[in-house]
């Protein structure tokens, strides 16, 4: 793996490179990890790498690890800088060959998503967007029962993910995470939607295998002298007819990182919540309540398949992570042995996931300044 940004001082990159690590399928081989070569340098050196291997941006690293050697040169690019600079890395990357593993959004903007979706289609390569939330075991066990039919059609979906470390105007005190999160030039058209209320869009039709084909936004900047949305309110309708609710908030004081999907189908209930990821809670129309918990009793194969540690010891955010960057590594792995990967590795967001996250966020500004009542994406 080769890292572009996650240097000194970033909290994304260091949950990517333990997410990587935690199998034992990935080694960090080099990286361009900041926009300050001699950021780059230092950082290159906390983590062991030779200084050769060390770039000074990404343009130097992707040129001169494609002169390398098969065998010695970076497999795959993973990308975990702001939102704004996505893009450059990534196209530069399945252009010259490498596979990609991308933070989210995908991109800056709408033609910049659009622009990579038709790269990698034209490439072959693959490109992994960390949606992590997607890797918890009981999501992919609640995924499998809705696939299943055993809560039946499904009518109702209600998602939210509530955090409250933007109650305030933080960004102000040059706190480096809120200064470009809440900066359109580095985050994008949105804020909180484009934060969190995409990881909210990309789980629920992860979770039901739907779409969300219209939605009724409102968005709003509680915040007096934030330039980006800081709560939003979503009324969401889905490819078979179902109905929805998503909330997205950066300042609901108190809360964390309090993620959670009910799903309503026509003979019982899934409720997930990713502060308490090993339990997934299922309410019957005609029967008592029951509980599922990671490792425990008859599961679908897929949530085994996701599972690390034996019952009782929680497996939690960076597990969840590292399963996207497995199965990536399993992918890859099969790609090089020229063999066809088992279908449980082919189980991560890709680019298409990205682009329909980047059209929810389009769409949810859009209605948010609109007086029509339903957008469609």
């Amino acid at each position: 793996m080769g890292m572009v940004g996650g240097g000194r001082g970033a909290f994304i990159g260091g949950v990517h490179r333990m997410a990587a690590a935690l199998d034992g399928q990935i080694e960090l081989v080099c990286g361009a990890f900041s926009s300050r070569p001699e950021v780059s340098k230092a950082s290159g050196q906390d983590f062991f790498l030779p200084s050769d291997r060390v770039y000074g941006d990404y343009l130097e690293m992707i040129t001169r690890e494609a002169e390398l050697p098969e065998g010695k040169r970076m497999d795959f690019v993973a990308i975990v800088t702001p939102n704004h600079m996505h893009y450059g890395p990534a196209k530069m990357a399945l252009e010259y060959g490498f596979h990609v593993v991308c933070d989210k959004p995908l991109s800056f903007d709408m033609e910049q998503a659009e622009e990579l979706q038709k790269l990698v289609k034209k490439t072959g390569l693959i490109f992994a967007l960390t949606y992590n939330y997607t890797g918890y075991p009981m999501v992919k066990q609640a995924r499998a029962m809705i696939a299943h039919q055993e809560i039946g059609k499904i009518r109702k979906v209600v998602v939210a993910y509530p955090q409250g470390w933007l109650s305030t105007l933080l960004e102000a005190s040059d706190q480096k995470q809120a200064s470009w999160r809440t900066d359109p030039s580095k985050s994008g058209i949105a804020g909180a939607m484009g934060d969190i209320g995409t990881h909210a869009e990309n789980l629920a039709e992860y979770i039901t295998g739907l779409q969300i084909i219209k939605l009724c936004a409102d968005i709003s900047t509680i915040v007096k002298g934030r330039r980006l949305d800081d709560d939003g309110n979503v009324l969401l309708r889905f490819n078979n007819g179902a109905r929805g609710v998503l909330y997205a908030s950066q300042i609901s004081a108190g809360e964390e990182n309090n993620l959670q999907i009910n799903v309503y189908g026509e003979k019982g209930c899934l409720i997930w919540k990713q502060m308490e990821p090993n339990t997934l809670t299922v309410k019957w129309l005609d029967q008592p309540t029951q509980i599922y918990r990671t490792g425990v009793g008859n599961l679908y194969s897929r949530t085994n398949d996701h599972t690390r540690l034996p019952a009782g010891h929680p497996e939690g955010y960076l597990e969840a992570f590292a399963n996207i960057y497995r199965n990536v590594a399993m992918c890859i792995k099969a790609r090089v042995l020229g063999e066809m990967p088992h279908d449980k590795y082919i189980d991560y967001p890709n680019v298409d996931d990205g682009v329909r996250g980047m059209k929810f966020v389009y769409a949810v500004i859009k209605s948010g300044k609109s007086t029509d009542k339903w957008t469609e994406l």
